[in-house]
């Protein structure tokens, strides 16, 4: 039996400049983290050769082409993975529309759990990069590449996404204490709304290019983010955010509506100095950053929602079990 553990994530600043049809052209920049919640997948063999797979359904066959569930499918594929075992998936939050990344953790820790049972190891920055070829190249998901770096690789992060697709890394260098203030600054509340992100996503994306002078000064908020914090200025993310969010609101229609401004200017007049909905927007979660002394009025204002206390993680996917017969 083998168990993975992936983590969720947040960002904080260029999101959207992930996108092929921007970076290739302008090359882009997210600021992100990972968060110390997860994902678990489980592997283990089965007796007979059917292909079990468990998740808010149950699927069972003997014909990978025939499974519904495309993320397995297709990992499975990739690897080599033949019948005669069972996948299941768990989640920290509701299993989709939630907008912390939860997809794209779900391949990537697909990807890990199945090259352990089948015996080998794999880098994380290959599992980022194999999770990005399922989801977007073969499932033509209208996603970008950040969430499956950040949740392999697990951190506070600056991704660069270049040109010619390559994405490079960069590690963003504040000490420890100051990543522990940084964690106790964020909130994080479900607005009990889940959406299908496909829609926004897909919208956004064919309007790449009547957004280009938008998606630059997101990206460039993302430079400036890694610097500000080097320099530690924590207090930055919070204005990223808030300035981030105005920026993202252009990028397509139903990233808000009336419901979900009136909680960001709730949080906003609680005294949180930035708020967003997280990921493609359109519900899921808001994501706040407020000093410590306003935390408990911003708890308060937000107090009809329910609140998810998380870390940042610096782990990335691991497995987490793995016992072999």
């Amino acid at each position: 039996m083998i168990i993975s553990q992936t983590p969720l994530r947040i960002s904080f600043a260029g999101g959207g400049t992930d996108f092929a049809g921007f970076y290739q052209s302008e090359g882009g920049c997210v600021v992100s983290a990972a968060i110390d919640k997860y994902i678990y997948v489980i592997v283990k063999e089965r007796f007979d050769e059917n292909i079990r797979v468990g998740y808010s359904r149950t699927e069972i066959t003997d014909n990978l082409d025939n499974l519904q569930h495309e993320l397995v499918r297709e990992a499975m594929r990739k690897i080599g993975t033949k019948p005669g075992v069972e996948i299941s998936t768990m989640a920290d939050i509701p299993s989709e529309g939630t907008g912390l990344g939860s997809s794209s953790s779900v391949t990537v820790g697909v990807l890990n759990a199945l090259y352990a049972y089948e015996g080998s190891i794999a880098p994380a920055a290959t599992l980022a990069r194999e999770a990005c070829e399922i989801e977007i190249d073969i499932l033509g998901k209208p996603i970008g590449k950040q969430d499956q770096y950040i949740v392999a690789l697990g951190g506070l992060r600056c991704l660069e996404f270049r040109p010619d697709g390559k994405v490079e890394v960069h590690p963003i260098n504040i000490s420890e204490e100051l990543r522990r203030e940084l964690s106790d600054h964020l909130l994080l509340f479900f607005t009990g709304v889940t959406r299908k992100s496909a829609d926004i996503l897909s919208e956004q994306k064919e309007s790449i290019a009547d957004h280009f002078g938008t998606l630059r000064g997101m990206r460039d908020q993302a430079i400036e983010l890694k610097h500000q914090l080097e320099m530690g200025n924590i207090d930055a993310v919070g204005h990223a955010m808030r300035e981030g969010w105005e920026l993202k609101k252009k990028l397509a229609g139903k990233i808000s509506n009336p419901y979900l401004d009136e909680l960001h200017n709730e949080a906003i007049a609680a005294g949180a100095l930035g708020a967003k909905i997280a990921g493609a927007g359109g519900g899921g979660f808001l994501l706040v950053y407020a000093p410590r002394d306003k935390t408990s009025s911003v708890r308060r204002a937000l107090s009809s929602l329910k609140e998810m206390p998380f870390q940042i993680e610096r782990d990335g996917t691991k497995v987490i079990f793995n016992v072999r017969r």
